[in-house]
């Protein structure tokens, strides 16, 4: 099994910086191991667009399993406020995948960008969001559409910049055909799932992760969008 994945950004229409970071920035082609990643900066803190940033290098640059990327990357952003106080307060969301040739996957996660599968035509939401909203939906305090409108759908309850931080853990098998998608909220805060289904049925992975940055500007594009898209195809070494 081969991958092959594209990556999208944009600011937004309403958001001056774009706070969001990504893994790989290049479209690209090849067998496994591959890691992909979104992180949203937090804008209502100082340095979102930096934490962002050192999340995204942390996890790339770290070894040993998603959990251990993802704490590497908070100890970068922990590393980074140590050496100048005046960035106290940034965090980031993140959403790691590591793919390898067999089509194993596994996802390490906190905050709200998410992580989606599309498997046989049928979109699944592979992470669960870090948020007051979710928390409210999983109690049966809300329903999910009551969420999506709710004046405290922003608020985070878990993110990195913290000590200590609790990462999720999730493990997949990707089959050919499937597609995995991990992006920053800005896409699915302004646009549905099944518009994103849609959207992931067609087109090669860089026409569709362009197409979802289109969709969610056309819905308002209130954020950044950022978007990173893996498609498995047969190994062509096999045949």
């Amino acid at each position: 099994m081969r991958f092959v994945w594209a990556s999208a950004t944009h600011g937004g229409r309403t958001r001056k910086n774009n706070e969001d970071a990504f893994h790989p920035e290049l479209d690209g082609r090849g067998n496994g191991p591959l890691l992909v990643a979104v992180a949203d900066g937090m804008g209502g803190h100082s340095y979102g667009e930096v934490a962002s940033r050192l999340a995204i290098e942390g996890a790339v640059g770290a070894e040993g399993t998603v959990r251990d990327r993802v704490l590497a990357a908070n100890q970068t952003i922990l590393s980074e406020v140590l050496g100048n106080p005046l960035k106290a307060g940034m965090g980031t969301t993140l959403t790691i995948a590591e793919l390898w040739s067999d089509g194993e996957v596994t996802i390490g996660h906190v905050g709200d960008s998410r992580a989606y599968r599309l498997h046989l035509g049928r979109l699944h939401q592979i992470t669960l969001d870090h948020t007051f909203v979710q928390a409210e939906v999983s109690a049966g305090r809300l329903t999910p559409e009551q969420a999506r409108t709710h004046p405290a759908r922003a608020l985070l309850t878990r993110a990195l910049g913290g000590d200590p931080v609790e990462v999720d853990v999730m493990s997949l098998k990707m089959e050919e055909g499937d597609r995995l998608l991990v992006c920053s909220d800005g896409l699915n805060s302004m646009i549905t799932d099944d518009l994103i289904a849609e959207v992931l049925r067609s087109g090669v992975p860089s026409e569709a992760a362009w197409k979802l940055i289109e969709e969610a500007n056309r819905a308002g594009g209130h954020d950044n969008i950022s978007v990173v898209l893996v498609e498995a195809v047969p190994d062509e070494s096999a045949d």
